[in-house]
């Protein structure tokens, strides 16, 4: 059994990622509760490899898993579908991609959708204001896919340095998410960004390249890769070249 889980005071530091629970715990890869939930705490926590994940009614829950989640840009599998599917995208003029533009309204849209087996979502109020502030920080962004002036799909994520770590994903039309992972992994691309953190394992993810590696690889990794100048989040169509070449 797990020891008792350490409960933070909003000053607290965050003990050391490896502190959390292990695979035999009723809560694999938990590691705190409590604390502040605002932009200041959020890059400390990103920073050491944890973040936030906790349901309306719950305190704020701290997280690091082991195994980690994550997509190398160059493993991202490019099915023949989604490949058609990018190509007509990037060859009509309805269609763009668009950076950081509706921040907020991509966070709401993924907090609205519905995913199987989950009752609910973990994007409660708290964490709508806490991120909205940390993109008015600079460090939370949103990937957008955008059809004939409107918000069909995106994502929003979090970069330090060249550290980027995948949140959510949402979509209004067939394929919109994955055109805005597509996007985010051709922006890592040009960044020379080595991974995009996912998180947790999932099929979806795996489907689409992402594979598992120990926590303390994906921490060493973070060390650096979060001391590295800030990735250039401007999107130009030039981008897909690189991808569907």
């Amino acid at each position: 059994m797990p020891a008792s889980l350490l409960w933070l005071q909003p000053q607290d530091p965050f003990p050391a990622a490896e502190c959390a629970w292990g695979k035999d715990s009723p809560a694999p890869g938990l590691l705190a509760a409590g604390g502040a939930l605002d932009a200041d705490h959020l890059l400390r926590a990103y920073s050491q490899g944890i973040f936030p994940w906790f349901s309306l009614g719950q305190p704020v829950l701290w997280w690091s898993p082991d195994p980690r989640m994550v997509l190398k840009p160059s493993a991202f599998r490019l099915h023949r579908s989604l490949r058609k599917t990018l190509q007509k995208f990037r060859a009509d003029p309805r269609c763009e991609i668009r950076i950081d533009h509706g921040f907020g309204q991509v966070m709401r849209a993924c907090a609205d959708t519905v995913r199987p087996q989950q009752n609910g979502t973990w994007i409660v109020p708290e964490m709508l204001t806490a991120y909205a502030d940390f993109h008015a920080a600079g460090y939370a962004h949103s990937v957008e896919t955008w059809v004939d002036g409107q918000l069909v799909g995106g994502l929003y994520c979090i970069g330090i340095g060249r550290a980027v770590f995948g949140e959510s994903m949402f979509a209004h039309a067939t394929d919109a998410s994955k055109i805005a992972l597509a996007a985010l992994v051709c922006l890592c691309q040009r960044a020379g960004v080595a991974w995009i953190d996912c998180q947790q394992n999932t099929p979806h993810l795996a489907s689409l390249g992402a594979q598992e590696i120990a926590r303390a690889q994906f921490l060493q990794h973070l060390q650096q890769a979060r001391t590295e100048p800030a990735i250039d989040w401007r999107f130009e169509n030039l981008l897909w070249n690189g991808l569907l070449a």
